[in-house]
C-alpha cells in the first residue's frame, strides 16, 4: 500500500505504528475525540494543509513503515 495524500486516517492508523509518526508530526486528529468520528473520511493531505504540517516528510516517514 503507498500512502499520498488523499490517504484516509483510518488507513493509516491500521498500519502499525503508524499513530506514533503521526504524533512525531503533531497531527492533532489522532487525540481528537471528534476526529474519531472521521477518521474514514479525513484525507492527510488535507490535515496537512489545515494544520500547516509538512505534508512530504509526514507521507515519506509512513511510507518507509509501510515497506518494511
Amino acid at each position: 500500500m503507498k500512502i499520498n495524500s488523499k490517504t484516509t486516517l483510518g488507513e493509516i492508523l491500521k498500519i502499525k505504528d503508524s499513530e506514533e509518526i503521526l504524533h512525531k508530526f503533531g497531527v492533532p486528529c489522532v487525540s481528537c475525540p471528534m476526529a474519531k468520528f472521521e477518521m474514514d473520511t479525513l484525507k492527510i493531505g488535507k490535515v496537512c494543509k489545515m494544520y500547516e504540517l509538512d505534508e512530504k516528510k509526514i507521507l515519506e516517514e509512513l511510507n518507509k513503515k509501510v515497506g518494511q
